[in-house]
């Protein structure tokens, strides 16, 4: 995958730049401003860039702090837009032109909109057997080109497009079982990995955003990831994280310790962000866990 140097968040509260140094981990230079409530709406069917002007206005502004006329980013966009899929296979051939139709016959009757008219793209991993798992990210392309139209009017444009859970996945140690469970605005996304391998991605649209929710609906929406894995694995999660909770990130902590019994902490804390530098690790400080993961990926 390629890795251009900065990155561009769309979120619906806020648009974010960041752009890294030569030295993996270290900070050159982020932005960040907030959007009027309802610019951005996330969905993986309908129009999500309601308020044009506004985002653009916004990201104009970061751009001012870190210019970016001409260059190619990397564009993470909500959870809601990529629906992603664990799907093991026997057998997948490497050309991407056979490939192709087998995963979008697997895929087409488990997203809500034409396949013929989606994104798609794809990795392979090993399941727990050592089979072969395809880890499926499916955007429906009219809407990714609603961000990606955003970046192009300000002369910039996106290399790489992602979803921010998956931006910020990076962020985790490559060893053992961990959960994580992302709220943004009312998205809670919880995963599950097993070393480097991706075993649980559930999204889910909460009843409340995280200063009136309940931590019991935070616990409901976990329980059957966590089930899932265990049942798929055989094993327990040695550890979980949270984010996006805000003032009562603690609170959620101790419930879900309470029931899970395992050591929880804030991804602030993660040990993948323990290899940032001071000015990058205050991207997790400021809830940019997403922007902060990405600039982990960097492997040359």
């Amino acid at each position: 995958m390629p890795h251009p140097p900065m990155v561009v968040e769309v979120a619906p509260q806020y648009v974010a730049a960041a752009r890294e140094g030569s030295i993996r981990g270290r900070l050159d230079g982020v932005a960040v401003e907030p959007l009027p409530a309802g610019s951005v709406m996330p969905s993986p069917v309908e129009t999500n860039v309601t308020q044009p002007d506004a985002v653009r206005s916004a990201l104009r502004k970061v751009f001012n702090h870190l210019p970016a006329r001409g260059a190619t980013v990397a564009l993470v966009v909500p959870d809601p837009v990529v629906r992603l899929f664990i799907l093991p296979f026997d057998n997948l051939p490497r050309r991407n032109s056979e490939a192709l139709p087998l995963l979008k016959w697997r895929l087409k009757k488990s997203v809500p909109f034409d396949m013929d008219e989606t994104v798609l793209s794809w990795m392979r991993q090993g399941g727990r057997e050592g089979n072969l798992e395809i880890v499926a990210a499916v955007a429906r392309q009219r809407i990714i080109r609603e961000y990606e139209q955003i970046l192009e009017s300000l002369e910039a444009r996106a290399g790489v497009v992602l979803s921010s859970t998956l931006a910020a996945l990076p962020l985790l140690e490559e060893r053992g079982a961990a959960m994580v469970a992302r709220l943004t605005g009312k998205t809670l996304t919880t995963v599950v990995v097993h070393d480097s391998s991706l075993c649980v991605y559930r999204s889910t649209d909460m009843p409340a955003e995280a200063h009136l929710l309940d931590p019991q609906s935070m616990l409901d929406e976990v329980f059957p990831a966590v089930a899932y894995y265990q049942d798929t694995w055989g094993t327990l999660i040695d550890r979980a994280w949270l984010s996006g909770f805000g003032e009562r990130e603690q609170e959620f902590c101790n419930a879900l310790n309470g029931e899970l019994k395992v050591s929880v902490g804030s991804m602030t804390d993660a040990q993948g962000g323990r290899d940032l530098d001071p000015g990058a690790r205050d991207l997790l400080r400021h809830g940019l866990d997403a922007v902060a993961g990405w600039m982990m990926t960097r492997t040359s």
